[in-house]
């Protein structure tokens, strides 16, 4: 039998008959190994334990402790215990896809009776059930026509059209643990017990179309979630918890700053607190941009399809666009324009104005860019993921050997705004060249060692993403965590050659010649309305002083008092306190519990005492405890809260 060379982590080879498993290798390096062993990467790919391996290749053996194959074998065999516990339940469901996802996995059903959220209970019930059987899982090859005719006679009608829709005509792989069957590539781990029992959870049902396609058949799809031990989980579901409180849609309406209806999907009603939330971050910005040398520019939202079409917008990004016909007087043919989906060509149009010199650059050019994407309805998320958004959009015109110094310049800018707006905790992801791409791999090789020399340069290391770059440049992604542990990614510097080439910029440079700009487009927020989303969520709804909408309340205690809470509420207007009066005929904590729900930083209390002393009793979001302060220094303490970060 022909010889094989298998090559260890440590550098070590051992030889090996073809056709050996990673199992027997696993058991061979070590009894305990062996045991331990629940998957091993070969040659780059995930193996299961019973697979053959042929030829000549790298190995890892994988155990519980590789978090990351763990997790993915633990998901997918709970995937197939799931669809086994849902059939020996109802055994007339018919299974379809279930594939692992983050945090835990789906399954679709197609059952004539809804699933309830009781049912829930029920299949975990069953599932445990199976999982203590630790009954082993074996897996076979078998030819199409085998196959598709096992589930023909099983009356799987969605197994067999997933077989026939599978291109190619290679052998199949089926997976048992039990008597239950399933059509996966695997892998899987060994026996159903080897899936910790108690570190999983089923979240949800939720109706799917079969293949995404609304004309098919609706299924039923269950969600779960697992990790590989208890204590994973409960984290996991305490995260999900604290999630809840802090989402903005919830926490949008307690305080009165937005809504969304159904005549405008996908685009924010803002009421006067959340527009002032908006205002406020978008004058910070402002006053951010212009100390860093940006020029502010206003573009049209409405934009004739040529620019389009110039751009190459309209043959890569049309779906998304919101196409606008227009009968032009005296015109032959229907003028076709488009809601713009991005500033970038509109830009270009502005530097294209007037003789550019060298001297010009680097030219910083920002706005704060009103535009439009269809999203489908079903990927629409409060104010997080919407169809009319605002970004936050900059355009730097730049040399080729001014990008390193710019790109450090922008993350010593993004820095401070993370910074001031309570983000301490960020990461930077470089995407590199992609497959397909367009100029020379010199060029390549200097955008991105420029970038990489940017966030040294910058003090900050980085992640490579591989191929993950657009095809015209490479991309540095800015991805903040916030309180509870999620990633928000919300940054971005593309280095972009092609739409300056495309839309026939250029400038004069020192050699009298014609040169064209290298474009950097950069976002520090993204867009207001999803870095508002995220900032709600990041403090649930206790955003910081100066950018809460609603500052101080100054609540009367008894009707005498009214005319000092009149005076309180001027004084510290005087001072840049956006501050109102409560002197409802209520009483005091009915006040205070109404204006914590609305998330009002600072309630002032004033009574008889209050009055005659000139003092304000204070209670701040969040503490039980109350202290009375003379008027004059909480004046003086809440104007500089007040301040903005860059103004103090």
């Amino acid at each position: 039998m022909a010889q094989i060379s298998l090559t260890l982590p440590d550098g070590n080879s051992r030889q090996y008959d073809a056709g050996i498993t990673a199992g027997e290798v696993a058991a061979d390096i070590s009894k305990s190994l062996g045991k331990k062993a629940i998957s091993a990467t070969v040659n780059g790919a995930h193996y299961d334990l019973a697979w053959p391996i042929e030829t000549d290749a790298s190995i890892a053996i994988h155990t519980m402790a590789d978090e990351e194959q763990a997790n993915e074998l633990v998901r997918h065999d709970l995937a197939h215990i799931m669809a086994r516990a849902v059939q020996e339940i109802w055994p007339d469901t018919k299974v379809t896809i279930g594939p692992v996802i983050k945090d835990g996995w789906y399954y679709d059903f197609d059952r004539k009776e809804p699933f309830t959220p009781e049912d829930l209970g029920a299949i975990e019930k069953k599932m445990k059930e199976i999982i203590n059987k630790r009954d082993p899982v074996r897996t076979e090859v078998w030819d199409r026509a085998r196959a598709i005719k096992h589930y023909e006679d099983l009356n799987e009608p969605y197994k067999v059209e997933l077989i026939n829709a599978i291109p190619g005509d290679e052998p199949l792989r089926m997976y048992w643990h039990g008597d239950w069957q399933d059509l996966c590539r695997g892998p899987h781990l060994q026996h159903t017990g080897q899936v910790p029992g108690d570190a999983f959870k089923l979240m949800s049902i939720a109706g799917a179309y079969w293949r995404g396609d609304s004309d098919r058949a609706m299924l039923q799809r269950i969600y779960g979630v697992a990790f590989t031990g208890k204590e994973k989980l409960r984290a996991h579901l305490n995260m999900l918890e604290e999630a809840a409180k802090r989402d903005h849609r919830k926490l949008g309406k307690e305080m009165g700053l937005f809504h969304m209806q159904e005549e405008a999907p996908g685009q924010v009603f803002w009421h006067p607190n959340g527009w002032r939330i908006y205002t406020t971050l978008q004058d910070y910005m402002r006053r951010m941009q212009d100390r860093d040398g940006y020029v502010e520019v206003n573009t049209p939202q409405v934009v004739d399809r040529k620019l389009w079409e110039k751009s190459g917008h309209w043959d890569k990004y049309q779906e998304n666009m919101f196409i606008v016909e227009v009968d032009e007087e005296h015109a032959r043919e229907k003028a076709v324009n488009a809601l713009k989906p991005m500033n970038c060509p509109c830009h270009v149009q502005v530097f294209n104005q007037g003789l550019k010199s060298y001297r010009d650059l680097p030219l910083r050019m920002a706005e704060f860019g009103s535009c439009a994407r269809y999203e489908p309805s079903g990927a629409l998320h409060g104010i997080m993921r919407v169809r009319g958004f605002t970004q936050d959009d900059g355009h730097i015109f730049c040399a080729e050997d001014q990008i390193t110094s710019e790109t450090a310049k922008f993350i010593a800018f993004l820095s401070k705004v993370y910074a001031d707006l309570g983000f301490e905790n960020w990461t930077i992801k470089l995407s590199t060249r992609p497959e397909k791409r367009i100029g020379s791999d010199e060029t390549w090789d200097n955008m991105e060692q420029a970038l990489g020399d940017a966030c040294k340069a910058a003090g900050y290391d980085f992640e490579v993403l591989e191929g993950e770059g657009a095809f015209y440049g490479p991309k540095l992604e800015f991805t903040l965590t916030d309180a509870i542990g999620r990633n928000w990614q919300c940054g971005t510097l593309q280095v972009d050659a092609n739409l300056p080439e495309r839309l026939e910029a250029s400038f004069i440079g020192q050699d009298g010649n014609k040169h064209r700009p290298v474009m950097l487009h950069r976002a520090t927020l993204g867009s207001f309305e999803r870095f508002i989303g995220i900032l709600i969520e990041e403090h649930a709804g206790k955003l910081p002083f100066w950018l809460a909408p609603r500052q101080v309340v100054v609540a009367s205690i008894t009707s005498e008092a009214d005319d000092y809470v009149a005076e309180v509420v001027e004084t510290l207007k005087a001072a840049g306190v956006r501050a109102e009066a409560d002197m409802r005929n209520e009483k005091i904590n009915y006040k205070v519990r109404e204006h914590s729900v609305g998330k009002v930083p600072v309630i002032l209390a004033v009574g008889a005492r209050e009055v005659e002393e000139r003092t304000v009793s204070v209670r701040r979001l969040g503490q039980k405890q109350t202290s009375v302060q003379p008027l004059d220094a909480l004046t003086a303490e809440l104007a500089q809260d007040a301040t903005p970060p860059d103004l103090r």
